[in-house]
């Protein structure tokens, strides 16, 4: 569910929290969806719980996520973390439209970079020459 990468500079608990909020933009977890527990979290990544913990609470103060005590994590039905980040992501997509146009990219080129990118979650950015 999470990928963990232990050489990353990025502490554990912060690619826990990103995670979440990732499979969540995504649609894999939808609101009203049970996350899984600490413990579970923690032995799939073979990380600490108490590293799991503090993502889950983090997630819990920002409203991305709700605990029921004795029942779970559950995903926030609404998250203002979330719309925010899909409005700032929509913002910079169109920012960065606008930019490849000045510079005299074709509008098929344009899509078949997007298009590309959604197809093989391919983010890298493309070389010079094409």
């Amino acid at each position: 569910m999470l990928y963990i990468d232990y050489k990353s500079g990025t502490p554990i608990y912060e690619q826990v929290y990103n995670g979440i909020l990732q499979l969540a933009a995504l649609g894999v977890l939808n609101p009203g969806d049970q996350l899984p527990s600490v413990r579970a979290v923690a032995s799939e990544a073979g990380v600490n719980p108490n590293t799991v913990q503090k993502a889950y609470a983090m997630l819990e103060r920002d409203g991305v996520i709700r605990s029921a005590p004795g029942r779970g994590s559950f995903l926030a039905e609404q998250s203002a973390l979330l719309d925010t980040r899909r409005r700032a992501a929509l913002e910079n997509l169109r920012t960065a439209v606008t930019e490849a146009v000045q510079a005299g990219v074709a509008k098929a080129k344009i899509l078949e970079t997007v298009n590309l990118c959604l197809e093989k979650g391919d983010l890298k950015e493309e070389s010079e020459n094409d």
